[in-house]
């Protein structure tokens, strides 16, 4: 992992360098902040995924902090928050989404399913921004997992009919979904990836203990509009519907999930391989997101082949 990041930006730095005079100058370098990172502790003992956090490893773990809005500027609305755990078998996910008005009308796998309010997760194991997982569920537990070869920018090709082997998930709702005449409390969405599906885009075989992986989280949410007692996605005076709310784990800075600044996890097992890799990984790290930032403010974006 650390070769690979220094490889990147010395070969980010040459391009730096071969860039015009004319480019660099009268611009200003703002590097980007070191994105947030997570310790997923590693369990042994069976987890069942309804919807909900009963189990102690559930309850014992550690929330992240509140999302924030995808530019790093607004606070939500509502509250998101998720955490994490793994074992031998699955990696799995468990977020919390605080919503007065609980609703959701897709039920077709594989739709575009933020057309609804959902939780998304991104998952880039090797952290080079190509060949990363998307999976989207939404409140009636529709699930959209697609596999993408490289971010949009760079033309990817998107593998839409791609399904995660063995994926499981659940969704557990405090109120009552698609009724728009109480006030509902909060919906939760327990996942379940099998290792054996993510590590599909790795050279590995095992779980990857005590490695960093590159991962994100958003939630989209919809102002809405009722009609006949139907929830709808609220149209403006225009007549096109408003833009969505993306409120994420790791800010972005831009609208766009699909760019470098993706947050990080560690599997761990023990408190003094905590301690190392939790110190010294996402400080090498932040040297990568500097080198990308440099590139892109001064030069032509730079596609990493």
């Amino acid at each position: 992992m650390l070769i690979n990041l220094f490889k990147y930006c010395s070969l980010l730095f040459l391009a730096f360098n071969s860039c015009s005079k004319s480019q660099r100058d009268n611009k200003e370098v703002n590097l980007p902040k070191l994105p947030k990172n997570y310790v997923a502790n590693y369990i042994n003992q069976e987890i069942t995924v309804d919807g909900k956090d009963d189990e102690k490893v559930w309850k014992d773990n550690v929330w992240t902090g509140p999302f924030i809005d995808i530019e790093g500027l607004k606070i939500p609305r509502f509250e998101t928050r998720m955490k994490m755990l793994w074992d031998n078998t699955n990696l799995y996910f468990f977020a919390k989404m605080r919503d007065p008005h609980i609703w959701g009308d897709l039920i077709q796998r594989d739709t575009v399913i933020f057309y609804n309010n959902d939780f998304e997760i991104f998952i880039d194991p090797n952290g080079d921004t190509h060949n990363y997982m998307e999976i989207e569920v939404n409140a009636l537990n529709t699930v959209w997992d697609l596999f993408l070869t490289k971010p949009y920018r760079n033309h990817p090709v998107v593998l839409n009919q791609w399904d995660v082997k063995g994926f499981q998930s659940n969704v557990n709702v405090s109120g009552t979904i698609n009724d728009a005449s109480d006030i509902d409390q909060f919906w939760t969405v327990e996942i379940a990836i099998p290792w054996e599906s993510l590590l599909e885009a790795t050279n590995e075989k095992q779980p990857p203990e005590g490695e960093t992986w590159r991962l994100n989280f958003s939630r989209v949410e919809w102002d809405y509009e009722l009609k006949n007692n139907k929830y709808y996605r609220k149209k403006g005076p225009q007549g096109k519907i408003l833009p969505e709310y993306n409120w994420v784990w790791s800010p972005q800075e831009v609208i766009n999930m699909h760019v470098f600044t993706i947050g990080l996890f560690i599997l761990i097992k023990n408190l003094r391989l905590k301690i190392s890799l939790s110190l010294t990984i996402p400080k090498m790290l932040s040297l990568f997101y500097g080198c990308m930032s440099i590139i892109e403010k001064f030069c032509v974006p730079l596609e990493i082949k």
